[in-house]
């Protein structure tokens, strides 16, 4: 079975940089922009995956974990919202959260789950966090990254080591001073380097927090919290919500018996 498991967040804010302007420009934006990643992967379920609270990492870093995300402001927030609820009431995804757990870690939990069991699992986000489970080399998981257009290779060294060295800004996780991108692979692809490094005692307290910071966590034994809804396939329905947002170029004849056959046999 193919599953494609979709970053809900992060495509939804990607679907801000389009060139679409209007009232409801982020959400004509998300919907044109799923159905040809849909259509790339033709996949037999897809997973719409929602963030939850990420309670250990905020616990973790004493709160100052993506302490410094800005709000992208109550329009953005408006028509996130709604675009979660048209997808989880109308689409034929099967919409997930975990109150207690960030997208992240629902997606890596249940895409080696399927990965067990044998499945070809695709996930789509521009979340480099993802790359670590390339390097699961008993699962057959690719990271498709949707601004790049192309499949992430899996690297030759651990990424969860090497991120925490060098930080990750965009999540507000310090790295050890000094070391960047290329000071980090050079350490981590050294044996020796790394021994050194974790001799030193602060620098080893700054490695091992950004390790359990970063690193996915499968949560396989504590999934009886997870949310789950799948959305009815009305197209008809469908057809009508895009009429009243004004998505007239989506709903051509041509054009919207395309959308439509896209998300058939899910």
């Amino acid at each position: 079975m193919k599953v494609l498991f979709l970053d809900a967040y992060n495509l939804i804010y990607r679907a801000r940089s389009g060139f679409t302007k209007g009232e409801y420009a982020i959400i004509y934006n998300f919907f044109r922009g799923v159905r040809p990643l849909v259509e790339q992967f033709k996949p037999d379920k897809v997973y719409f995956v929602l963030e939850g609270n990420p309670k250990f990492r905020s616990q973790i870093s004493e709160g100052n974990y993506k302490a410094n995300r800005k709000s992208a402001g109550d329009d953005f927030h408006r028509q996130k919202a709604a675009i979660i609820n048209i997808v989880g009431e109308l689409f034929p995804f099967e919409t997930v959260r975990h109150p207690e757990l960030e997208c992240d870690d629902t997606i890596a939990t249940l895409s080696c789950q399927h990965a067990a069991e044998g499945d070809e699992v695709t996930i789509i986000s521009s979340d480099s966090d993802f790359i670590q489970l390339l390097n699961i080399e008993r699962y057959d998981i690719k990271l498709y990254n949707p601004i790049r257009k192309k499949f992430i290779e899996a690297p030759e060294y651990d990424y969860v080591t090497w991120k925490a060295l060098r930080g990750d800004a965009t999540d507000n996780i310090p790295g050890i001073r000094g070391i960047g991108d290329k000071t980090a692979t050079k350490i981590v692809t050294n044996p020796l380097e790394m021994k050194a490094l974790l001799e030193n005692k602060e620098k080893r307290e700054i490695f091992e927090k950004n390790v359990n910071l970063i690193r996915l966590v499968d949560f396989s034994n504590d999934m009886s919290k997870l949310e789950r809804r799948t959305g009815s396939g009305d197209f008809d329905t469908i057809y009508n919500t895009f009429e009243d947002l004004g998505f007239d170029s989506m709903l051509k004849d041509k054009t919207w018996k395309k959308y439509e056959k896209t998300f058939e046999g899910l």
